[in-house]
């Protein structure tokens, strides 16, 4: 449906962000236009080189609160929430960010007459023993309640150039002696592409995916920690030895890391409890077609892709002799 001869409006909440910026570019590419917004406007230029003159626009929008979250949805015909938070810091808390702040997003979505995909997490459970899997599972069910047409994407571990978790265990290769295995390293996941979540984002604002659902997006393949971080030693030329960290006293260094003003810490108390649980699609979701092979999407593998980013992170760079290590 087109306005006035101009194609619809899309919102995206979080357009700036590791996920959002890939969403944003897919939807240029469908020809929508795209109101980007995000707490800093300024910060979120670069989007601009993307779009066509007028294709794409900037907003400010904080997700704890209503008014500019109600001005952000204004005349859009589909509204997406990419907004999530690893860690909390400050008033940015799991409950203010990922509970209240996709609540008021549906509710801003509804009263617009958009529609809405929502971005969440493989976990979100309201009984989990991760605060950040709980408010996962509280907004899903906050959303669904207020619209219940909703899309839903629960994403495993999100991988591509701009991520925090392969760029994450690269850094620390190239900086520390050796890599922690949290748990021992069994934890499996389901890393999955950036771009193919993106992909199932921009074919839920075209309306080609039944509303009303939660779709497991995983990988190609299932790998465990262990796997992952054998994979980036490999990728980046680099020799580490891999020491197993047991869950408890990773726990207890995650809550001293966190205790420390101003930096990000390496690792939260709650992320260990993530990791807890393997965070791979469901039987339930594979038998229903809910999954990117049952939308007939090809995942991506990892090692078509990862070398394209963590190549900075080997001794030499790009001029590394893959047949040595550093």
């Amino acid at each position: 449906m087109t306005v006035n001869n101009l194609p619809p409006l899309v919102t995206v909440f979080g357009g700036s962000g590791f996920v959002g910026r890939h969403v944003v570019r897919t939807l240029l590419r469908h020809g929508y236009r795209v109101r980007v917004a995000v707490r800093r406007p300024d910060l979120a230029g670069f989007l601009q080189t993307t779009a066509y003159i007028g294709q794409i626009s900037l907003i400010q929008a904080n997700l704890r609160y209503r008014k500019s979250i109600e001005h952000a949805v204004q005349g859009a015909s589909h509204v997406i929430n990419c907004v999530g938070i690893l860690f909390e810091s400050g008033r940015n808390t799991y409950d203010a960010v990922q509970d209240f702040g996709a609540r008021a997003v549906a509710e801003a979505a509804r009263a617009a007459g958009a529609r809405l995909t929502h971005i969440s997490a493989i976990g979100a459970d309201v009984d989990s023993a991760s605060s950040y899997a709980r408010s996962k599972g509280r907004a899903e069910a906050a959303i669904l309640s207020v619209m219940p047409d909703a899309v839903i994407l629960r994403p495993s571990v999100i991988f591509g150039p701009e991520d925090s978790f392969f760029n994450k265990f690269a850094d620390m290769a190239r900086t520390f002696p050796a890599l922690p295995l949290i748990g021992g390293g069994k934890t499996r996941l389901q890393p999955v592409y950036v771009e193919d979540v993106a992909a199932v984002v921009g074919r839920s604002v075209d309306g080609t995916l039944p509303p009303g659902q939660i779709y497991e997006l995983g990988g190609s393949e299932i790998m465990t920690l262990r796997d992952c971080m054998e994979t980036v030693l490999r990728v980046t030329n680099r020799e580490r030895p891999l020491v197993s960290l047991p869950f408890g006293i990773a726990s207890m260094i995650g809550s001293i890391a966190s205790l420390v003003p101003l930096i990000q810490p390496p690792i939260t108390a709650d992320q260990v409890e993530l990791l807890k649980r393997d965070n791979v699609v469901s039987d339930a979701a594979i038998k229903e077609g809910r999954t990117l092979p049952g939308l007939g999407i090809t995942p991506t593998l990892p090692a078509s892709v990862l070398a394209s980013y963590l190549v900075r992170y080997r001794p030499q760079g790009q001029f590394t002799n893959s047949g040595k290590a550093a």
